[in-house]
């Protein structure tokens, strides 16, 4: 064990976080720690890393072991050194063994006879080399270039950066330290994609353990292999990532609500039981002893619901002309970089555009483009009947600091009543008595997310939206993700939270060579359609390199000739039949697996119908692990059923 929570209770005042939990973090580990927003994530990592102290219970920690903790507060920090000074802050010993070795050279230099000086020196020179303290500058140049930085950037001054690179460089400083145990809140929100996937990757072969704080489903399904949940009060466990958690959660709560309304039966049947027959003297110790045992029931507890089920609506009220938005040879340039050199595009009635790239690029100079927000050469052609609404974090200047939440919105025109209001403005994380806050007692957060509502309800029938996920917890871009697939409106955005894109895009538009190059289609297809470009530029590069060679040209040529001769069709079909048919025995078996563990499921249901199940807890808890087991063997075999089937399709089709 690396860290570990036993028995941990915090609280803030009379409210409990979380309540005689129980972790242990082991090493190799890559976990995602979720909840809604507001319900002690941070607080847990602030609880594992000793910045704060649980109320009851102890956190144990290994003797040598190191926490790297990323987190917002770190923004304090400031200083005038380079960047690359800071990153390399990371290396600490290497820093302070060259600084001896530099004082051993001049003592050297004044008194080379000195055998123990040369010892000292020759010691320090071969920790170094132990320690790969040669190549430091390398790993940091590395490390922050893969965060995005530029090679002419590593040289300026930290305290030049905005917050968001500056985050970046003290994330790359934690990882070169390698530490045990990253604590990572929220890493993901100051990158850019070609960035996130950078983290990614070096993540995935991070030889300590990763605690990862993150609103982005995306990263969290390539990311973790474990999901610790904060609900109720409690810490729940997932083994597998986001994806899995979801699956395994629905199961969880039907069990557990199936499991209380039989308990809550078999208790009402003991009670009737208790009531009738306890003043009569055959059997009133039977009803005492029925009474005892209720009494010792361990009693499973109601599914609750942290937050309602609540659905986020737009509403159009005009339809607009075919075309929305036409750029006409548009350029834009600062004095430093040029985004745009005559660049062509059209936003169509339907479209919903994702804007995607390394920042720096100009997806949002190009969105205030689009919404006219911007100066810039060339022509924006507006379209008929188009009503648009703007989103970005810039607007927040525009609320009215002495309004309360609610006013802001109702002042919007919108003919939604109160309750449809307070419905939407719970969606965004304001509940209950929030709403009559005023605006200037607002975090960033909070009035970025009342500017959304107020985007959301004004039936625009085109939107324009400037990282709107940010500040969102899971839940709430899931609705938001789902209200823009359904919105019959015109969308383009920005946003690099991948999951929400893949969700609401249908085009992908993409900065390059100071041109819009438009896809078609939505991200996944995006992503296959680049991997497939890169693919043949590697392959068209190959035969460049081989030309000098006149040998590797011989046996290419031959190797060509070879593959055209051509194989006898008897044999090809012959060949096809014994796959074909080995194929239709594997599903015929599969199949028969799938049914066999049916039936045993449905055994298993039989046994959880029983009401004495839950009067023993250690039973009832075999039982569900049983349960449990035998949907993930299900959904296994249906996935193996699924790529036989399709293997199948393809061979019959030859």
């Amino acid at each position: 064990m690396l860290i570990g929570l036993q028995n941990v209770t915090f609280e803030f005042g009379a409210r409990v976080i979380v309540g005689d939990a129980n972790w242990s973090i082991q090493p190799g580990e890559r976990i995602g720690l979720i909840g809604y927003n507001g319900t002690g994530k941070s607080t847990l990592l602030k609880i594992l890393v000793g910045q704060l102290t649980p109320s009851k219970g102890t956190v144990e920690k290994g003797r040598d072991t190191t926490i790297g903790y990323l987190h917002q507060d770190l923004l304090s920090f400031d200083t005038n050194e380079s960047i690359t000074e800071v990153a390399l802050g990371a290396f600490e010993r290497v820093r302070e063994l060259e600084k001896e070795v530099e004082q051993l050279g001049k003592e050297l230099e004044a008194n080379s006879e000195d055998n123990d000086l040369l010892i000292k020196y020759t010691d320090a020179l071969h920790e170094i080399d132990l320690l790969d303290g040669y190549n430091i500058n390398h790993k940091a140049e590395e490390v922050l270039h893969g965060l995005g930085f530029a090679i002419k950037d590593l040289a300026r001054p930290y305290k030049e950066f905005s917050g968001g690179w500056r985050m970046r460089v003290l994330l790359a400083k934690m990882i070169l330290q390698q530490p045990d145990v990253l604590l990572l809140d929220e890493p993901t929100n100051h990158l850019d994609l070609p960035s996130i996937e950078w983290l990614e990757k070096y993540l995935l072969h991070y030889k300590g353990s990763v605690v990862i704080v993150s609103h982005d489903k995306y990263f969290l399904n390539k990311m973790v292999n474990k999901i610790v949940e904060v609900y109720q009060q409690q810490l729940h466990f997932y083994t597998g990532d986001y994806e899995h958690y979801e699956i395994e959660k629905e199961q969880r709560v039907e069990i557990q609500q199936r499991a209380f309304e039989n308990q809550q039966d078999y208790i009402k049947q003991q009670e009737k039981f208790i009531e009738r027959f306890k003043a009569k003297a055959s059997k009133a110790a039977q009803a005492q002893s029925i009474q005892k045992r209720l009494d010792k029931l361990d009693v499973i507890e109601d599914v609750k619901i942290e937050r309602p089920n609540i659905r986020i609506n737009f509403a159009v009220d005009k339809t607009p002309g075919k075309v929305l938005v036409d750029l006409k040879g548009v350029g834009k340039s600062y004095p430093n970089v040029s985004i745009l050199d005559n660049a062509f595009a059209e936003i169509e009635r339907g479209d919903k555009i994702a804007l995607i790239g390394a920042n720096g690029k100009g997806k949002s100079t190009l969105l205030r483009i689009v919404a006219g927000m911007e100066k810039f050469e060339g022509e924006r052609v507006w379209g008929h009947n188009v009503e648009e609404s703007f989103y970005a974090q810039h607007q927040l200047e525009s609320l009215n600091l002495n309004n309360t939440i609610l006013k802001e919105v109702q002042e919007c025109g919108t003919k939604n009543t109160e309750l449809e209001l307070r419905a939407l403005l719970g969606c965004f994380l304001f509940g209950g008595d929030e709403i009559d806050k005023k605006i200037k007692v607002l975090s960033g957060g909070e009035k970025a997310r009342v500017a959304l509502t107020k985007t959301i309800i004004s039936k625009a029938n085109f939107l324009m939206l400037d990282e709107p996920t940010n500040h969102l917890d899971m839940v709430t871009v899931e609705l938001l993700a789902e209200a823009l697939t359904k919105y019959d409106g015109t969308i383009i955005l920005v946003s690099h939270d991948r999951y929400f894109i893949s969700k609401t895009a249908n085009k992908i538009w993409e900065i390059e060579d100071e041109k819009i190059i438009e896809f078609k289609g939505d991200y996944k297809e995006w992503l296959e359609w680049k991997e497939r470009m890169a693919k043949q530029k590697a392959q068209l590069a190959e035969p460049v390199k081989s030309t000098n060679n006149k040998d590797t040209r011989k046996q290419s040529k031959q190797e060509a000739q070879q593959a055209t001769i051509e194989v006898k069709p008897q044999a090809i079909d012959k060949d096809l039949q014994k796959q074909i048919q080995k194929l239709q025995k594997a599903l015929a078996q599969i199949e028969h697996n799938i049914e066999t563990l049916h039936t045993e499921k449905a055994a298993i249901e039989a046994q959880m119908a029983d009401p004495n199940i839950y009067s023993d807890a250690a039973k009832f808890h075999v039982v569900e692990k049983s349960y449990q087991d035998k949907n993930a063997l299900i959904r296994s075999m249906n996935k193996e059923y699924e790529i036989a089937f399709n293997d199948l399709l393809i061979l019959e089709s030859k």
